[in-house]
């Protein structure tokens, strides 16, 4: 693996650990699989290229992907919750949605960012390689990011949304509306995987309507990659092993991808199978591990 090619996947370790800290949120969190965030990952990064491309500022095409990737996920939550269609069918239903209102924002199925304003191109000039520049943005945003997060899940409304993935039956009693605490955790976690979104358009310098395409099995892989190294004692190692797993995550399909031996070399197109490879042996690493320690004490 290059020098280049690390600091590739450092930076997309870090932006789409924002995804993976959205993923977090609903399926650890809240216990509800949003199969949504396919369709809002290629949202973001819709609405980002749009405005950027019609001269709007790149820092605020970011914040209106994300208020885009909010009113997404709260759809879903409001199909789910109001309408009670199973979780997994109502993020099945606006991803599907997504795809034909990503075309429509950007007019066709992709739309390229060259030579366009990105939130890269402020930070340049300060003695950093310029090739740098979007991993340290990434880096600081996905971290602040983090701190936000686990702040409100220690506040008294995100306590009710944590017991409402553990135990919705006893939130209920307490006297707290339930349906309205999904809506708002699933619209906050698309709200941060379309700003992965809008940040992947702008770093690659185009959005694509099919980018999307494995945003759960990457974000679950993060999320299973991350509590296999740090675990889950509490929230903050929760989060920051997300965006570790994130991190290990990219790093393995690099290297995997940089593999040679004789006339055998994996593609991009075998990234599914490796990915399937990683979330196999991080579920069976604790196993393993605590075989080992039995063993061990024995």
């Amino acid at each position: 693996m290059s020098w280049y090619t690390f600091i590739g996947a450092l930076e997309q370790g870090f932006v789409f650990g924002l995804m993976a800290l959205g993923v977090y949120l609903t399926f650890r969190v809240l216990d509800f699989p949003d199969l949504s965030v396919d369709g809002t990952l290629p949202l973001g990064a819709a609405v980002c290229a749009a405005m950027i491309s019609a001269g709007g500022n790149p820092f605020l095409a970011v914040a209106v992907a994300f208020a885009a990737g909010a009113a997404a996920g709260a759809l879903t939550g409001l199909i789910s919750t109001k309408l009670r269609i199973l979780n997994l069918l109502a993020g099945i239903l606006t991803m599907i949605a997504l795809y034909s209102i990503n075309i429509r924002i950007m007019g066709a199925p992709n739309l390229a960012l060259l030579n366009q304003p990105t939130v890269f191109g402020r930070f340049h000039g300060f003695g950093v390689p310029s090739f740098a520049v979007p991993m340290i943005f990434c880096l600081v945003v996905v971290f602040a990011c983090k701190v936000l997060l686990d702040l409100f899940l220690h506040t008294q409304y995100g306590l009710a949304l944590r017991a409402t993935g553990d135990n919705p039956s006893m939130v209920k009693s307490q006297g707290v509306n339930t349906d309205t605490a999904i809506i708002i955790g699933v619209a906050l976690s698309n709200g941060l995987v379309a700003v992965s979104g809008a940040l992947v358009a702008q770093s690659q310098g185009s959005a694509d309507v099919g980018m999307g395409v494995g945003t759960i099995i990457a974000g679950l892989a993060s999320v299973i990659i991350g509590e296999a190294f740090l675990g889950e004692r509490s929230v903050l190692i929760a989060t920051l092993g997300v965006i570790v797993g994130s991190v290990v995550y990219r790093l393995a399909i690099a290297a995997a991808l940089s593999f040679r031996f004789g006339n055998l070399s994996l593609t991009p197109s075998d990234l599914n199978l490796i990915t399937a490879a990683l979330v196999v042996a991080a579920l069976t690493f604790p196993t393993i591990r605590q075989r080992l320690r039995s063993r061990a004490i024995k």
